[in-house]
């Protein structure tokens, strides 16, 4: 650590301290790579001993009358920011320490007299397996910087897609609807539904929902894609004759600040009014109170038809329609930021299949990180089994963040 000669405080180059050995670009992820693993890369040690050894050194130098007003508040910023990271590393090193301890205890209880003691001891290192795994997470979290939406609402839609001969595309959206409205309550979150299409023969042809809570988009960002379905219909010749059908829907998940203005020209907008159809009370087809707005610049169209108030329809379609252009301006910004190599997730890719629900063998499929699940029916009631599956893909996104954080640290450190 030093001091610039104008006064200004930063950290001496990483690469002359840590000395990274290990390339990253040639570190191929084939398979999902958790917390721990990466943890156990020798770059990735040396670089958190590293900001270990320099938040030793800020604490110190804090202490110097030396320094004038403007290096005291430096030191104090850079102190605040590495603090929770050295506490962390040290967690996970205490942590790593009493799992090697154990399992040096369970190398020596091998005789059948001590059989209940091992089986004791292994159920112990579950445990602290899984506390491992846990403190890596939330040390890497601290690492790379917070993603600028991840606290939002978000405004989910589900569309079905098309498929030849029977509805299992249409009736697997309705599922895939329920199981984000189970979701919502399995997490304490608000479900407001602002538009429901049903189709005619029980399935569903569209349908949207504002979500909020805690860290909605968080958990529901890389849930935007394409998701693919393959099961033997329940009626017609198809399920006599036991032949599998594959159709697919669409989720879009876009993320909804509390401060977003996009300003909206009246004469931009086409607003129609139309009857509500489908569920909804006596006031379906009786009143216009069903809306429709087109951003004539854009093409975009969204509907609400929730409310029995034409304006409270109107006032969500409205809101919704400025989260739809609130999106394009975030897809441009990630775009410009992502690296080709980096992990297409969520918004990232929305028409990419992203996952496949094969009911016949009773398996779900995420594709962007080889991972498969049991029991359908576990994971379409939107709780435990979701969650799981969607902590799955945050852990996997986290580690690429933390990976690429790190080439582009390496870049940064060459060309200097």
């Amino acid at each position: 650590v030093g001091l610039h000669n104008h006064g200004f405080w930063r950290p001496k180059s990483l690469l002359d301290t840590a000395r990274f050995t290990l390339s990253f670009n040639s570190w191929h992820r084939k398979i999902h790579q958790d917390s721990q693993a990466l943890w156990k890369h020798e770059a990735v040690q040396k670089y958190l001993e590293t900001l270990s050894k320099e938040y030793q050194q800020v604490s110190h130098l804090l202490n110097a009358d030396s320094l004038n007003d403007f290096e005291q508040r430096a030191l104090r910023r850079r102190c605040a920011n590495l603090s929770p990271i050295a506490a962390a590393f040290q967690e996970v090193k205490e942590a790593e320490r009493e799992v090697q301890e154990l399992e040096a205890m369970c190398r020596e209880l091998d005789s059948r007299d001590e059989k209940q003691l091992l089986e004791l001891a292994l159920e112990e290192k579950e445990t602290l397996d899984k506390k491992m795994n846990m403190l890596c997470r939330k040390l890497f979290q601290l690492l790379v910087p917070k993603e600028k939406y991840d606290r939002s609402p978000v405004i989910l839609e589900v569309t079905a897609g098309r498929t030849t001969g029977g509805d299992i595309c249409q009736q697997f959206t309705k599922e895939m609807f329920e199981m984000y409205q189970n979701y919502a309550d399995y997490k304490c979150w608000t479900f407001d539904i602002v538009n429901y299409m049903p189709a005619e023969i029980g399935g569903l042809h569209h349908a949207a929902a504002h979500i909020s809570g805690e860290d909605v988009y968080k958990h529901l960002k890389y849930e935007g894609g394409t998701h693919r379905v393959q099961r033997i219909p329940e009626t017609g010749m198809s399920s006599r004759m036991q032949r599998i059908h594959t159709g697919t829907m669409s989720v879009i998940v876009l993320p909804q600040p509390e401060e977003v203005d996009v300003k909206l020209d009246p004469k931009d907008l086409r607003i129609d009014t139309f009857r509500a159809k489908g569920a909804g009370g006596q006031h379906v087809n009786k009143t216009d109170s069903a809306v429709r707005i087109v951003h004539l610049p854009t093409g975009l169209a969204v509907e609400c038809q929730q409310e029995r108030s034409q304006q409270m329809n109107k006032e969500i379609a409205l809101r919704t329609l400025r989260a739809k252009l609130y999106q394009q301006i975030i897809e441009k910004h990630l775009s410009q930021e992502q690296s080709a190599r980096k992990l297409q997730l969520g918004t990232r890719a929305q028409s990419e299949r992203i996952r496949t629900y094969n009911f016949t063998q009773d398996r779900v499929t995420d594709h962007r990180i080889s991972y498969d699940a049991r029991n359908i029916k576990d994971i379409l009631s939107g709780k435990e089994a979701l969650d799981k599956l969607i902590n799955r893909l945050l852990e996997f996104a986290e580690v690429e963040a933390v990976t690429e954080y790190l080439e582009n640290l390496q870049g940064f450190e060459e060309d200097c």
